[in-house]
């Protein structure tokens, strides 16, 4: 893909609907950097089933300021993360659904992220689709810094996505951004990366862990 650089491409990401399309501006083992003509994208390399040059017609998106994120010297997934700590930005974690708000720890396989509408939301980082920074001025919903200051998690946290659901045995939750009733409940169970979830009507749902994108309490 090296030979893509500084050149216009089209991706095809998993889990969104339609093509992300931008100038290839950095690459690193385990992620990349678009530049769409107004904003910044990283997008982790393993959810790109596709990319491909841009049709003629699609190429022009400007030239590019300097980026939000300081320029890693190795660029990582990690990395980004860590330079995005404080930072207001916008997720894509499941199809077009997007989460404003800062990244404010960063674990073994999962990191917190703090927003106005789910407060601490913890997302495993084999999930998250898209990661874009915005204006270090800018806040979320142009809410003033008194009215949402960042409040990292005072809750301690484990080092792993499983071992950090555990802690969360016999509450009530919310996965996947209550996107699905059924993914909303009492967490009775983690066990041989198996969520056990009692939801409304009584019953038990058995979720694997590899598909659960995030967990918040309400």
């Amino acid at each position: 893909m090296k030979t893509y650089l500084n050149q216009s491409v089209s991706l095809t990401v998993s889990g969104n609907r339609f093509p992300v399309k931008g100038t290839l501006i950095d690459l690193g083992d385990d992620i990349l950097v678009l530049h769409n003509g107004t904003q910044f994208l990283y997008v982790p390399l393993v959810h790109i089933e596709q990319l491909t040059r841009a049709h003629a017609l699609e190429a022009n998106f400007g030239v590019p300021s300097e980026p939000p994120l300081d320029p890693a010297t190795d660029l990582s997934y990690r990395k980004v993360l860590l330079n995005a700590k404080g930072m207001f930005s916008e997720l894509y974690i499941s199809g077009n659904q997007t989460v404003h708000g800062y990244v404010t720890s960063i674990m073994n396989d999962f990191f917190v992220f703090y927003s106005p509408m789910f407060r601490s939301l913890y997302v495993s980082m084999q999930h998250l689709k898209l990661l874009v920074p915005y204006d270090p001025h800018m806040t979320p919903y142009a809410l003033d810094q008194e009215k949402f200051p960042i409040h990292p998690t005072t809750a301690s946290l484990a080092r792993t996505f499983d071992q950090q659901l555990r802690k969360y045995e016999n509450e009530f939750v919310i996965l996947d951004l209550g996107k699905h009733p059924e993914k909303i409940g009492l967490l009775k169970s983690v066990r041989n990366n198996l969520l056990e979830l009692v939801t409304a009507d009584g019953s038990s749902t058995f979720i694997h862990l590899n598909h659960v994108k995030t967990i918040h309490k309400p």
